[in-house]
């Protein structure tokens, strides 16, 4: 199940688990109201045949997924890649991962004070990161995490570099963020 607690701003090694201490963990209702990242477990081995994702993927109108694989083996240019998810960004559209094997983190900015907030993922985790929220992603000590991706249409790969305050997208995470946000 995944857990979600408030870290320290550390930059320089993004695969240590650098928090506060002792860490400050949330519950998920917590991080719902806190950032909008929505969680779903889903169970790996019946993914495929027991409805639970289908029925999640048709409620949101998942048209599009895909699958990606993180390790060195696995993706190109991976120290590079790996810089790259690891830079604070958003995007214009929802970001979806459910973990099929390996683990994680999605580091996402708390709305109320712009504290980083480290969510670990590990298989059987789905979370859907909004629109327009600041966050990034690093793996774990594991160097390994295979992730099937989820898209409404055709995918948008692009990720905006902080700062971008003035995108449509951001000012609308906020007003969200200001009057709470809807399951």
């Amino acid at each position: 199940m995944v857990r979600a607690w408030f870290m320290d701003n550390e930059t320089t090694d993004q695969r240590l688990e650098h928090h506060l201490n002792p860490p400050e963990y949330l519950t998920l209702e917590e991080l719902f109201k806190s950032t909008g990242v929505e969680y779903f477990k889903i169970n790996v081995p019946t993914y495929d045949s027991d409805g639970v994702l289908e029925k999640i993927r048709k409620a949101r109108g998942y048209s599009y997924e895909d699958e990606i694989t993180c390790s060195k083996e696995c993706l190109p240019d991976y120290e590079n890649k790996l810089k790259n998810f690891f830079t604070e960004h958003l995007h214009t559209d929802e970001e979806i991962r459910f973990v099929i094997d390996g683990s994680g983190y999605f580091d996402v900015r708390n709305g109320k004070d712009d504290l980083w907030i480290r969510v670990e993922v590990v298989a059987g985790d789905m979370i859907v990161i909004p629109a327009g929220i600041y966050h990034r992603f690093t793996l774990d000590v594991k160097n390994y995490i295979r992730a099937k991706r989820y898209f409404v249409g055709e995918p948008v790969w692009l990720p905006y570099n902080r700062p971008c305050d003035d995108m449509q997208c951001r000012k609308d995470y906020l007003r969200k963020l200001e009057v709470g946000f809807a399951a």
